[in-house]
């Protein structure tokens, strides 16, 4: 930036100038082939994206659930919300150890996810308890797509990310299938 520009507020000129850089790549001691890597990458901001938007819906349910049993699962969607964070902070570290560019807006998010919308015409707690564990699901099981194609791929560490979120992934749904299940 030049010194006369010091300070100024850069101004974007449309979407486009910030599309054309997401495939951006940077320079890194990572052994891993750069034709993996960029798959991995990939995989990964797709991942981001999902669990953004998985973020962003499970906190709508926290603020909009009403019933009987409001304060539990505000409460639990509350948690659930904070685990999504953390996981899209390391996949977002992840995607950028492997030299790649994260792509993490909520506007990036939004253009990527997919996740089906929250509807906006619920309340009730059984409501977005269901709605919640159609999503999860979707997410879990693109978890566990995504370890079969980063192992396959050669990348173990990326892999084992997946796992790990995985693990937590069936954990959450499991928790959230209980309040709808039936004996």
């Amino acid at each position: 930036m030049a010194a006369k520009d010091k300070g100024k507020i850069r101004v974007m000129k449309s979407k486009s100038d910030t599309s054309g850089n997401r495939n951006r790549t940077f320079q890194t001691a990572v052994d891993i082939p750069a034709a993996t890597r960029t798959a991995m990458i990939a995989l990964l901001n797709q991942a981001l994206a999902d669990t953004s938007d998985l973020y962003s819906q499970t906190k709508q349910a926290h603020w909009n659930v009403k019933g009987i049993h409001f304060y539990q699962l505000h409460l639990l969607f509350d948690e659930l919300a904070a685990l999504r964070e953390g996981e899209a902070d390391e996949i977002a570290e992840r995607a950028t150890e492997l030299g790649g560019y994260a792509t993490g807006t909520v506007r990036m998010a939004a253009a990527s996810s997919r996740l089906p919308e929250m509807p906006t015409d619920i309340d009730n707690g059984v409501d977005y308890v269901q709605a919640l564990v159609e999503r999860y699901g979707i997410h879990a099981n693109n978890a566990r797509a995504a370890i079969d194609t980063s192992d396959e791929a050669g990348d173990a560490d990326t892999a084992d990310l997946f796992t790990e979120i995985s693990r937590q992934l069936d954990k959450d749904l499991w928790f959230l299938q209980a309040h709808v299940q039936v004996s």
